[in-house]
């Protein structure tokens, strides 16, 4: 490869090469990820889908209405989210104390910040509260979940958790619990019992970090 010229600006992928990839903006990342040299289709999905929550909300059919945007260059946007999702839901280092609400909150809402349909997770934490996995139940529709215990707690004991944390968004951004997000979380807590794995809350998320724990409540 012929030597760079003194005073040419390296590239968004050799940046990244060298290691320097907290150097490069948001726009810059997108264009090394679709494979392209001016810039331009990465600085168009960057001021239209901000970084993380207008990406997290992408499908294939929004990626491939940008001119430029084929079902390859789709499909390598959408695998490197999902990546970036599946990292943020599993701790690697030092696993995370989980003892309030707004805890539940700081993990969680980033990722589900933006999405246009409940997700049901739960949170298995060990003996000590701190958190084991996140589990993803469930995806629901645009204001239900349907959850099973069977499924919730068959991870839960998979994993060995002393004890969970429930947690789902309401898309609509109000958090105020349903008489369903109630009656569940009753439901779970019976189970809970029966398996020796507590409950400890159930966290609904709305937006801007607005949030309801039942156990708060009183409905735990």
């Amino acid at each position: 490869m012929a030597p760079r010229m003194v005073g040419v600006c390296p590239t968004p992928r050799e940046l990244l090469l060298a290691g320097r990839a907290e150097t490069l903006s948001d726009a810059a990342l997108l264009s090394v990820i679709l494979r392209e040299d001016d810039g331009s289709l990465g600085a168009r999905l960057a001021r239209s889908h901000p970084i993380p929550a207008g990406l997290w909300a992408l499908r294939a059919e929004d990626l491939t209405a940008y001119e430029g945007i084929g079902p390859a260059r789709a499909a390598a946007l959408l695998a490197s989210v999902e990546l970036a999702r599946r990292a943020s839901m599993n701790p690697v280092v030092e696993r995370r104390a989980v003892s309030t609400p707004e805890d539940v909150v700081a993990l969680c809402e980033p990722q589900l910040r933006g999405c246009d349909r409940e997700h049901f997770w739960a949170l298995a934490l060990n003996t000590k509260n701190r958190l084991i996995k996140i589990v993803e139940v469930s995806i629901g529709s645009l204001n239900a979940s349907i959850v099973h215990p069977r499924e919730l707690f068959k991870e839960a004991v998979r994993c060995s958790a002393a004890s969970v944390v429930v947690v789902h968004n309401h898309p609509s951004g109000d958090p105020t619990p349903s008489s369903a997000d109630v009656h569940l979380t009753q439901r779970l807590v019976r189970a809970g019992d029966v398996l020796g794995i507590e409950v400890l809350d159930h966290v609904v998320i709305g937006e801007g970090g607005r949030h309801a724990s039942l156990r708060e409540m009183g409905l735990l």
